[in-house]
């Protein structure tokens, strides 16, 4: 009878995987989504970002980036307890950067920003301010959010394959 799998190898190549979709979502908005937006005069930018932070709040994209972050905690504690296996280190420096450079940046920069966005009275001059202040900030933020969750790709594509090396 074959051995079970290694449950932490198959959780951080799925969590590799989770890191790569949402590095691509976010290179996209850093590449030219935002790039889009800002060509719009200031009430057109602002009403389709706002758009799209309704729209992302969807079962897809939020399990994604949430089910990400719960596979980089299992992994964090995995890495913890077992903090002398193959590519532990991998898994907890993975983590890290998912959780604090992904979710964490989301959390306290990009997020404050599209409450903001969204608290303007539309067409206003608070709102141009807002939307140009936020097309700088947020754009730098997604930057950082980008490298993170790629870095995390890459260390748990690391950890698995420490892991699977080690089998």
């Amino acid at each position: 009878m074959p051995a079970a799998p290694d449950w932490t190898l198959v959780l951080a190549a799925t969590t590799a995987l989770g890191c790569a979709l949402v590095t691509g979502i976010f290179f996209a908005f850093s590449n030219f989504v935002m790039g889009a937006l800002a060509r719009l005069p200031d009430a057109q930018g602002a009403a389709a970002m706002r758009s799209i932070n309704v729209a992302v709040l969807n079962r897809g994209f939020l399990g994604l980036f949430l089910g990400t972050g719960a596979g980089c905690a299992a992994l964090a504690a995995a890495a913890l307890v077992a903090r002398a296996q193959p590519g532990a280190a991998a898994l907890a420096a993975g983590s890290a950067l998912y959780l604090a450079g992904c979710l964490g940046v989301t959390l306290a920069c990009n997020v404050p920003r599209n409450e903001r966005l969204a608290r303007t009275e539309p067409g206003s001059p608070a709102e141009a301010r807002a939307w140009r202040e936020d097309l700088r900030g947020w754009r730098g933020w997604n930057h950082v959010r980008t490298a993170a969750s790629l870095a995390a790709a890459l260390s748990f594509a690391l950890a698995a394959w420490q892991r699977a090396a080690a089998a």
